[in-house]
């Protein structure tokens, strides 16, 4: 059953099936060669995948992401971090991997993220003369770090699957998050000084206080998320509800840059990213009962088992394994498929899956900006007007910073679990 499974999974996807169809076809062959099942399987679990009340997060997170990008918040971010750290020789690098880290504390979506960078930022790097490729390739990855700090949207498709606590996953994703940020900016310093950036001129302190100053209500909204979900004021349902309203009423009625008229674009471009992912996270639960009753999960433990002597060999394996997934498969379907399988196999290993779910959303990140179907990878070729051949060239360096970076998470837990005990 097992081998069913993956040759129609992955024969369907070849054929350029989408995610959703092919999860819903995987299942209704299963089904037609297993007895006893009834159709209604089909149904029953495309309706209870999505009626689940933490995955009312993933709409209002994205209307968050969406408001913001409209409503002069990204903006006033960049023109912080610039006032910053804009003099610094190749300045715009850095200014790109400051933002996107305080950009993922607010929408949890690599692909709004980048699209908010690319759009502010890349016209900006390449007037300044800088590496058409490496910029563009640098914007998409500072742009994968959403969905590492908190909020996440893969976190809390993960917490759910694995039934695991979707505030200890937040919490875990913080320090990974800003180690891949000063790995990002470690990569951007040798090729600032290979290049030979110029150096923009220091920005006055009244100007930096001013850039400051207007950035403050944009500082204050990955603030209170994270600070209404630590102190245990909010869940993360409740926060996302609440970031909608904050920046809603910050972009209208503070910076005055967003009108009435352009709500209906905001929520028709969030309702069709929320549908393509609850469309999956559905077939994936028609999917899992199969993949569940088919023993599926044991049979793999038992495979992973006979070569895994140990945890570290163990983790290795899963690390490379979800590195080739993420090249091929997008991150939602990969954590709904993935997570019923893979979790009980380390938890017999004596490894939380707390720790795992970020190690998991790390590695899939990766595979985010990795051809032949990484998502950011096509965001980055829209704005950039590269080749995908070109742009994966030039996020090959920040590609292996984010993978040392995953392997050194991987074998030090306690970078991931050490805030999860802010929480009990």
């Amino acid at each position: 059953m097992a081998t069913i499974f993956l040759i129609s999974l992955f024969g369907l996807i070849f054929i350029n099936v989408p995610i959703a169809i092919a999860l819903l076809g995987t299942t209704a062959v299963m089904m037609a060669l297993s007895s006893g099942i009834s159709t209604q399987i089909l149904t029953q679990g495309l309706i209870r995948g999505i009626d689940n009340y933490p995955l009312l997060a993933i709409p209002f997170f994205m209307i968050a992401g969406e408001i913001m990008n409209v409503g002069g918040i990204s903006k006033r971010v960049v023109t912080f971090a610039n006032a910053l750290v804009g003099h610094i020789k190749g300045g715009l690098g850095y200014v790109t991997v400051i933002s996107g880290m305080i950009f993922a504390g607010v929408s949890g979506s690599a692909i709004a993220d980048t699209a908010a960078l690319g759009s502010v930022l890349n016209p900006v790097m390449k007037d300044k003369g800088y590496d058409p490729a490496r910029s563009a390739g640098l914007i998409c990855a500072a742009g994968c770090i959403g969905p590492i700090i908190p909020p996440s949207i893969p976190m809390i498709i993960y917490g759910v699957t694995a039934n695991v606590s979707i505030i200890k996953l937040f919490l875990g994703g913080v320090i990974p998050g800003i180690l891949v940020g000063i790995a990002l900016m470690i990569i951007w310093y040798f090729h600032s000084r290979k290049r030979g950036y110029e150096s923009a001129p220091r920005a006055p302190f009244r100007e930096v206080l001013m850039a400051t100053l207007d950035a403050f209500w944009a500082f204050m909204l990955p603030a209170i998320i994270l600070g209404g979900i630590i102190f245990g004021v909010m869940t993360p349902t409740e926060a996302a509800v609440v970031a909608v309203v904050y920046a809603f009423v910050v972009s209208m009625f503070v910076y005055r840059e967003m009108r009435l008229a352009d709500i209906p674009e905001i929520i028709t471009a969030a309702m069709k990213s929320t549908a393509s992912v609850m469309f999956v996270v559905g077939g994936a639960t028609s999917a899992a009962y199969l993949i569940t009753t088919a023993h599926i999960p044991e049979m793999l433990a038992d495979f992973i088992l006979s070569f895994a002597s140990d945890v570290y060999l163990l983790m290795l394996f899963i690390n490379i394994l979800l590195l080739i997934i993420g090249c091929v498969m997008d991150t939602a379907p990969a954590i709904l498929i993935l997570t019923p399988i893979l979790v009980p196999v380390v938890v017999s290993y004596g490894l939380d899956p707390i720790y795992f779910g970020v190690v998991m959303v790390m590695n899939l990140c990766i595979g985010l900006m990795t051809p032949p179907v990484g998502a950011v990878l096509y965001i980055g070729s829209g704005f950039s007007k590269l080749s995908i051949y070109r742009l994966t060239q030039g996020m090959f360096p920040f590609i292996v910073a984010m993978v040392v970076v995953l392997f050194v998470i991987t074998y030090v837990p306690e970078l991931v679990m050490i805030t999860t005990r802010l929480v009990k």
